[in-house]
């Protein structure tokens, strides 16, 4: 049974915790967490990455202090998990994980893919032929049999040798979502794969265009995308908190090639994009006044990936 989410709550215990492990957040990088936390609390997003906070490892042990406090204070984050990738750390909610990767295998999700291996990128629909798509859709599966959406709490298959999910550090004989708040460490489903980090995030944090290169052809990546403009494509969201001047925030925001782009968010997939996040609001209006989307232009600059 999903827990209501009263913000008021949600952030007089996030405050809280903060205080009680002594974790010094400066004010942009604590409204970044506010966001964060309460676009998985509410369903806005199903997995979000930490890249502010501080440097790993510290960035890890506060994240999960953190996590750990707020769950023996409030059941709201019952169902938040510490994940990480590589050298990467993320939060995600193991529910709403489990629902966006099912509907991702069920092509309920579209997903448009930037192919970056070739000067001029070019955008492709769907590209199931192409073999890291598979790759990408293999992980997936991989991901479907550990967070299985079977509408109730997460359940665990037992792992096998072979099984890239027998290396997480959390017990696999529980369900995922009854665990403890120790970390899911997911780098193995990357390993023997070309699919790049870059691109697992392009579809793990809901963006609508995703990056498309293989391991192979990383150097490639890095000059088709510096060399050309690109245009940020922001979701901003204010909240309902009446103790607060409402605001815009960014709850997400990705880019995607200016010339791939032209038409903005007149673009179909960004319409579509904006529309499903319109209706994820409409489903918590009681934090969330207001949605819109931005549209910045830059400038050719070099990218890290």
């Amino acid at each position: 049974m999903e827990v209501s989410v009263s913000e008021e709550e949600l952030l007089k215990v996030l405050d809280s915790s903060l205080s009680h492990i002594k974790w010094r957040l400066k004010s942009a990088a604590k409204r970044r967490l506010e966001i964060d936390v309460l676009g998985l609390c509410t369903g806005m997003r199903p997995v979000v990455m930490i890249d502010y906070g501080g440097k790993m490892p510290e960035l890890q042990e506060n994240l999960l202090s953190f996590l750990k406090f707020c769950q023996k204070e409030s059941p709201i984050f019952e169902h938040l998990r510490v994940m990480v990738i590589e050298d990467m750390i993320y939060l995600t909610h193991v529910r709403r994980l489990a629902k966006y990767v099912t509907s991702s295998l069920n092509s309920e999700e579209e997903f448009h893919f930037v192919d970056l291996e070739q000067d001029p990128p070019k955008m492709i629909k769907g590209a199931k032929e192409s073999s890291l798509v598979m790759q990408l859709m293999s992980i997936q599966k991989l991901l479907s049999q550990k967070f299985p959406d079977d509408g109730g709490d997460s359940g665990c298959s037992s792992c096998t040798k072979t099984d890239c999910m027998a290396n997480m550090k959390s017990s696999t004989s529980e369900p995922i979502s009854s665990q403890s708040s120790e970390y899911i460490d997911l780098s193995c489903c990357v390993q023997d794969t070309q699919v790049t980090l870059p691109t697992l995030n392009g579809w793990l944090l809901g963006y609508p265009v995703v990056y498309l290169f293989g391991r192979d052809h990383i150097a490639d990546a890095i000059y088709n995308l510096s060399t050309k403009s690109l245009r940020i494509f922001r979701v901003l969201v204010s909240r309902n908190n009446i103790d607060k001047v409402s605001q815009s925030e960014e709850l997400m925001s990705f880019s995607v090639p200016y010339d791939l782009s032209m038409g903005g968010r007149k673009e179909p997939w960004a319409e579509m994009f904006l529309t499903q996040m319109q209706s994820k609001r409409e489903e918590c209006k009681q934090t969330w006044k207001s949605l819109e989307m931005e549209v910045l232009e830059c400038y050719p600059q070099a990218i890290v990936l």
